[in-house]
């Protein structure tokens, strides 16, 4: 039997025309946006509205137009501040009932705060921060790297770790170093561009590049850890999904007392030659009922970048499903 739709009135103040009109955007396009996220209807009169639709969606939908009233007296709405507020009220209505058990986390750094954008992101810190090894397994745009080397930075700031470590498998067969110039560092730091950038953001570039220098942020090639024990660093595997499973085993046993460690991926995206079976994938096979070790599996949904970045991953993704019937 289909529930039905439950109508949620609500007032916005105060009353200021212009902060009205940037909350509904040009022609009500903002208000439309919200509607098919959501799936509601929206009808407002001057500044009293009306919400409709199933209860959990028309709830989440007074918390986005309050919101996003808020926040236009300080800024002009875009489409893209309409989809992170959705994605953050929306998950809230899904994570309502687990809201005690996940509480608020805010990441300070020396350039500001970092806030996780809905239950999913907010999960996957507060699982970094109780897990020696973690995770974090999804489409692009969902904040799984910039949101651990946040937790790197914070690791470091906070003297809870004395290192930190950036890794990816771009170069894992070593045979491509050769062909580009400079020294180690220079030849992946293209591969390790992301990770540099999030730094960057969060320390400011002069700080990042002595800390580079005294070795305290380390470039490390995957194919150059073996051997290695890791202990008292805090270590990001980026782009694991391009690991075979000997390189995924060799990493994961890398890690010493003290240690932190993140493996992000995106296993839609592997670029492993026609054949090779992914570390990631296996890994997640493998390790998912060991103790110590958590997962977290990001989904279109969590996707923060622009609205049409969530809207590409549904529709590979249902071209996946389709092809593979």
């Amino acid at each position: 039997m289909t529930p039905l739709p439950t109508n949620i009135d609500l007032s916005l103040s105060p009353e200021d025309n212009v902060r009205l009109a940037n909350l509904c955007g040009q022609f009500d396009s903002h208000l439309r946006l919200i509607e098919r996220r959501l799936g509601i209807e929206i009808a407002n009169r001057g500044m009293s509205f009306r919400v409709i639709g199933e209860r959990q969606a028309a709830e989440a939908g007074a918390r986005v137009l309050e919101g996003l009233y808020a926040a236009a007296a300080d800024e002009v709405l875009s489409p893209e501040r309409v989809h992170l507020e959705l994605v953050e009220c929306g998950a809230e209505a899904v994570a309502a009932a687990s809201a005690d058990a996940v509480p608020e986390l805010v990441i300070k750094t020396k350039r500001g705060l970092v806030k996780p954008r809905g239950a999913m992101q907010l999960s996957y810190m507060h699982a970094i921060l109780r897990h020696d090894i973690n995770f974090g397994v999804g489409p692009a745009g969902t904040g799984k790297t910039y949101l651990a080397v946040a937790c790197a930075v914070e690791a470091l700031e906070t003297e809870r770790v004395r290192r930190v470590l950036l890794v990816r498998p771009a170069v894992e067969a070593g045979e491509r170093l050769g062909f580009l110039p400079g020294d180690l560092s220079q030849k992946i730091d293209p591969y390790l561009r992301p990770l540099y950038d999030a730094l960057f953001e969060m320390l400011g570039f002069e700080k990042v590049n002595k800390l580079i220098e005294r070795n305290v942020i380390e470039v490390a090639p995957l194919a150059f850890m073996r051997g290695r024990t890791l202990n008292d660093a805090f270590i990001i595997l980026d782009e694991a999904q391009n690991t075979t499973p000997e390189q995924m085993k060799m990493f994961l046993t890398r890690i010493g007392f003290g240690s932190t460690a993140v493996v992000t991926g995106d296993v839609t995206q592997v670029d492993l030659p026609r054949g090779q079976p992914s570390g990631l994938r296996q890994a997640v096979e493998v390790l998912r009922s060991v103790e110590g070790i958590s997962f977290s599996f990001f989904s279109a949904r969590d996707v923060v970048r622009h609205a049409l970045v969530q809207r590409i991953v549904n529709a590979y993704d249902a071209h996946d499903r389709n092809t593979s019937v």
